[in-house]
């Protein structure tokens, strides 16, 4: 291309190439002698720039720029005056102004970009901007002037040359920024970062108004969004959701007016693909997905129109070097997978996970044979039987092979056949060391036994009253606690009294006289014992023995709750993992009509990679089987941080062969993922206890401090807990709470401090919670995940050499009153890959 050749697409998207000499390299077939790209006036008098400026997509030889002008007195937030098509100029330089970052002092240095471009109110006064020639691994600053006006100085770096050998990339990923609930001051700790750029992984803005889960506590500096249009997602009233272009863009242009925000797009380039919330919640293709919103027929509402909308208000607004076609009808009328390569050392692949992707595998307007009503949310998306999952899935891969289509994956993918092939072909032929996939949804399998996590439950529950039963039989033993614990443990087991009582002096007998725990078992079988009952007689006989052996000796009730926990979970939990709904110890519960629907394996979150199995295991051989390693997905979507191993197939014994590794983000705002899951187990009973664990906590002078403890973590797999380390996992959710209660932000560390140290000497802490984690734990669901917080707002920072990757999950504190907190970050947890091992370690 000519150095002062200038294009232009659809007259809104300009490129120039930067001059060499200093000089300006602009211009166009039209252009006047001045590099003009428009033959618009430039602007004049007083203007501002409401949301800054911003970069994005940097490649070796080219960036993409952004920003928007308004007239001075015009509303920041509204659309852009109709009389105000004009030019602005934009001024790039390679001399260090970084002393000028975030200010409108004027750029300094020779220029290798000085151009006129066109500022047109049917693009809302947005300004895309693609320089290329430029040079590589090279930080250039740049500044836009409308009229009298200039904006904040920006700053970007360009990519290293694909041949280049690079020592290091430090760059950090972010997700799910809703205005409308906690606060963003993870953004200020990012931009204190020494970055080469930010990846994005969507959920940029939220599209919804008024949400219930956007009516928590909110920093006071994010006032109430309010939608030029909007529908309402349920009658006339109530929450709202963005449906016109007007709509779109007023999120964008409303977040970005936040200045922490600004100053990541001023100091980073962006490297930003969308997820849902751009445009609808669990969206697939053009359809939306919230609960009760279907068509008479039962299927999805397709709202073309509305996802045109989100599209183009995301073409406005992010600095992403892609292209929208105005002129097609259909709503991929954008593509926005593509990707970058970072010197030998890294390619990032950005995908598109919402436009292509079919419909959920058991769509939302499945009827609920239980209810005559759709499914809605749970059991489609959430919650989802595996082993119905596992059938609609194969019927739909078999019903795309009878209808002729080129794969049997083409009806029940995320990426779609196309941009499938595209990833395919991109990480076979990648060259560099590290191959690094920004990813939306989680690839890490997310399951859960229903009929363990009942069988777990159900034990617990059993304890209180099965230790009271040891208690009451005491007196009747001469005060011998373990010979009350075999009674209650045998007659738990079926047998009857007088056996139970036989059986259990049996045993003791053999217990006194020096025999072992078979001697004491066979002997309580010769007394009229089955060898179940015998055995857990036995087992609960020297727990109690081995309980009382401590240096200070253990109370009576001690003693028996020691045997209880052994006769719940050495019997009644294995006899209810056996016998599931058959158990007699389930209708013993009451509630067997209730659970009935649990005794299967669940798919936690099938909008993610669980919900499109098959097409994941296709990837994951495809990786396998070309031997492509050092595969790293950088994930969000979740609200939740996690680091495991991703196999090539799950349902293999032992949960198949790792292949590629999947670190999933926090979102930078949203509510935590254990948050909606508490919310939603509360309509689900005893099933409530596998997620969250409410405290109350009297604090002297500020009244109690109500907390859900998060279970969550340990039924999905995190490890058994000391004591000491449950006391830490809940520290910033204390924090919080006392923050919210007023207390002034340099005391709440210190304040925090002595309830943790009143918590642990707290008996419904340290004894009923603290064996209820431990227990969750021992179910051993999704041993692959190596790392989990599902209770957390942050982002992660990504260190990256040809040995390593390191990645640091930056927690952040909660709100203290109506602010960010001034200490932000508030633990890091350090997950390492190393090259040439599919393997994550934590530290």
């Amino acid at each position: 291309m000519d150095r002062r050749q200038f294009l232009k697409y659809g007259s809104f998207i300009t490129v120039s190439v930067a001059s060499g000499a200093g000089l300006t390299a602009c211009g166009g077939s039209s252009a006047s002698a001045d590099g003009s790209a428009t033959d618009l006036p430039l602007a004049s008098g007083a203007w501002k720039f409401p949301q800054s400026v911003a970069s994005g997509d940097p490649r070796n030889d080219s960036i993409m720029l952004w920003t928007r002008a308004v007239p001075a007195a015009a509303d920041g937030v509204a659309p852009a005056p109709t009389a105000s098509d004009s030019a602005i100029r934009l001024v790039m330089t390679a001399a260090d102004n970084g002393a000028a970052l975030g200010s409108s002092a004027a750029l300094t240095g020779a220029t290798v970009v000085d151009i006129k471009l066109p500022l047109q109110s049917q693009f809302d006064n947005t300004v895309r901007h693609k320089v290329t020639g430029l040079n590589p691994n090279t930080v250039y600053y740049y500044q836009f002037v409308a009229g009298d006006t200039r904006s904040n100085v920006g700053r970007c770096k360009t990519a290293p040359a694909a041949d280049a050998d690079v020592s290091q990339l430090q760059f950090a990923y972010m997700t799910c920024q809703d205005w409308s609930v906690n606060h963003w001051g993870a953004m200020s700790s990012i931009a204190g970062e020494n970055l080469d750029f930010i990846v994005h992984l969507g959920d940029y803005i939220y599209e919804t108004v008024g949400e219930d889960f956007q009516l928590g506590a909110v920093e006071s500096r994010h006032d109430a969004l309010k939608l030029p249009d909007g529908a309402f997602k349920s009658g006339t009233s109530g929450a709202k959701y963005a449906t016109t272009l007007a709509d779109y863009r007023y999120l964008y242009k409303k977040y970005r007016t936040d200045t922490r925000l600004q100053a990541l797009h001023e100091r980073f380039a962006f490297i930003a693909i969308w997820d849902d919330h751009e445009f609808s919640d669990d969206a697939w293709g053009d359809a939306q997905t919230y609960d009760g919103t279907f068509n008479a027929d039962g299927s999805d509402l397709h709202q073309t129109g509305r996802r045109r909308n989100a599209n183009q208000a995301w073409f406005e607004y992010m600095p992403a070097d892609v292209n929208l076609d105005s002129a097609t009808t259909s709503f991929q009328n954008i593509k926005i997978y593509r990707d970058f390569q970072f010197g030998k050392l890294m390619q990032l692949v950005m995908t598109d996970e919402r436009l292509y992707r079919n419909d959920h595998v058991i769509p939302e307007s499945a009827v609920n044979p239980a209810t005559g009503l759709p499914l809605g949310r749970i059991g489609s998306r959430y919650l989802v039987p595996q082993d119905v999952y596992n059938t609609v899935e194969a019927q739909k891969m078999a019903g795309a092979t009878t209808i002729g289509l080129a794969s049997p994956l083409d009806t029940v993918s995320i990426l779609g056949s196309t941009q499938r092939q595209w990833w395919m072909d991109k990480m076979k032929t990648a060259t560099a060391t590290w191959k690094l996939w920004g990813n939306e949804v989680s690839l890490l399998r997310m399951g859960l036994s229903g009929v363990d996590a009942i069988a777990t439950l159900l034990a617990l529950n059993a304890v209180p009253t099965i230790a009271a039963s040891i208690g009451s039989t005491i007196a009747a033993t001469g005060g011998n606690i373990p010979l009350a614990g075999a009674i209650v443990a045998a007659a738990t087991a079926g047998a009857t009294p007088a056996v139970a009582q036989a059986g259990a002096v049996a045993a003791f007998t053999s217990y006194s006289t020096g025999g072992n725990a078979a001697a004491q078992g066979a002997a309580a079988v010769a007394a009229g014992l089955g060898a179940a009952q015998a055995g857990i007689a036995v087992a609960t006989m020297n727990a109690i023995i081995d309980a009382n052996r401590g240096i200070v000796a253990a109370t009576p009730a001690q003693l028996a709750a020691a045997g209880a926990q052994t006769i719940a979970f050495g019997y009644i939990k294995q006899d209810i993992q056996a016998k599931k709904a058959d158990s007699a110890f389930v209708a013993a519960s009451g509630k067997k009509a209730q659970l009935a629907p649990f005794f299967a394996r669940f798919l936690l979150n099938c909008d993610q990679w669980d919900g499109y199995n098959s097409e994941r295991k296709a990837l994951m051989a495809h990786l396998k089987t070309n031997s492509i390693g050092n595969v790293v997905a950088i994930t969000g979507d979740i609200h939740a941080f996690f680091a495991g191993t991703v196999s090539d197939d799950f349902d293999a014994t032992g949960g198949g062969t790792p292949v590629m590794v999947d670190l999933v983000s926090a979102g930078i705002s949203s509510d935590s993922f254990f948050s909606y899951l508490r919310d939603a187990a509360t309509a689900l009973g005893d099933i409530a206890a596998l997620v969250s664990y409410p405290l109350a906590i009297p604090v002297t002078g500020l009244g109690t401090l109500s907390i859900s403890i998060n279970l969550l973590d340990y039924t999905m797999g995190k490890a058994a807990p000391t004591l000491a380390s449950l006391l830490e996992q809940v520290r910033v959710q204390v924090r919080g709470a006392l923050g919210a209660k007023g207390l002034p932000e340099a005391q709440l560390d210190p304040t925090t401090s002595a309830v943790l140290a009143g918590l642990q000497a707290n008996s419904d802490f340290n004894t009923s919670l603290l064996a209820l984690a431990q227990q969750l734990s021992g179910l051993g669901n999704n041993p692959w995940i190596k790392h989990l917080n599902t209770d957390a707002q942050g982002f992660t920072l990504v260190t990256l050499t040809p040995g390593k990757l390191v990645a640091q999950f930056k927690q952040v504190n909660k709100l203290v009153g109506g602010n960010a907190p001034a200490s932000v970050v508030a633990r890091v947890t350090t997950a390492t890959v190393t090259a040439g091992a599919a393997a994550v370690a934590i530290s």
